[in-house]
């Protein structure tokens, strides 16, 4: 069997099955390929190069066993096809990831795409990821702002576990650092850029997710108080951990009405994403001072 022949085989096994994309494709076409070129060790770059080769190219009998049995997890029990594969990608790189982390998803890749303008005037010395899961926005960040320290901070020990795995793949070590804290306790001093995707969502949205959410942690997912509970805590601690031009950027995904209702005078900036995404604002320190909740 060839590439070609395998990819569409999944994908009709994939639409039969009425799974549910949301966790890196949005439809069963792109979910075969993401499975069978990661399996194959097939770079997305090299097949839109030479697109007949890598379609025409056979496929071995273990590789063709191992691609089968993962496609059975995917079908039978929901699995996201980033946590069979143990990679996704985020804002064009790869990051290791397993079921102690979310899978990334934010469209906070589009700002570090950017390099964050125009939102910030000068590259950030001190940055911080906050709920940092895999790393990944924070690895991110430093691998466009060369020149600065970075703190990966979240709440899971094992979480952390995994964002050293990407801190090594990228080989940042040297300006990239790890810390266990519940949002700002075990922080010190300040940063100019403070990025979270925090948890934010309600226990009753999460209840009704579907099943491919329930395989990632609650606890990068759940948020108390209709899911504000987290984000509100960020953004009345993060001005002693702002530096005097400091910015902050958090995601909200889809309870960000329920904050705009709710203190509809807060000065935040929501952004829009040219790729996809909603529910993200940013906010100077000294509007956050100056804010009246």
């Amino acid at each position: 069997m060839n590439i070609l022949n395998c990819v569409e085989q999944l994908c009709s096994c994939f639409e039969q099955a009425d799974l549910y994309y949301g966790h890196g494709t949005d439809n069963p076409w792109d979910e075969a390929v993401y499975l069978v070129f990661t399996v194959l060790d097939i770079a997305f770059e090299q097949a839109e190069a030479d697109t007949k080769a890598i379609e025409s190219r056979e496929v071995s009998e273990t590789d063709l066993q191992h691609i089968q049995a993962l496609a059975e997890q995917r079908i039978n029990q929901r699995v996201p096809i980033a946590y069979l594969v143990k990679q996704a990608w985020f804002a064009g790189l790869p990051f290791y990831v397993d079921e102690r982390v979310l899978i990334p998803r934010s469209p906070i890749a589009e700002l570090i795409l950017h390099q964050y303008e125009p939102l910030i005037s000068t590259p950030p010395a001190r940055v911080l990821d906050l709920c940092t899961g895999s790393g990944c926005i924070g690895l991110a960040t430093a691998l466009v702002f060369p020149s600065a320290q970075v703190d990966l901070a979240d709440i899971s020990g094992e979480a952390l576990k995994v964002a050293q795995i990407n801190i090594s793949r990228h080989a940042v070590q040297d300006r990239v650092n790890t810390v266990e804290s519940d949002l700002f306790s075990g922080l010190q001093g300040t940063y100019d850029l403070i990025v979270s995707n925090p948890p934010y969502v309600s226990a009753d949205e999460v209840a009704a997710l579907p099943t491919e959410y329930h395989h990632e942690p609650e606890l990068g997912l759940l948020s108390d108080d209709d899911g504000l509970a987290i984000p509100l805590r960020i953004l009345r601690e993060a001005p002693a951990y702002l530096s005097e031009q400091g910015m902050l950027i958090v995601e909200l995904g889809y309870s960000w009405e329920l904050l705009a209702d709710r203190y509809p005078d807060l000065p935040v900036l929501w952004l829009d994403f040219d790729s996809g995404g909603e529910g993200v604002f940013a906010i100077s320190r000294d509007a956050l001072i100056r804010a009246v909740w």
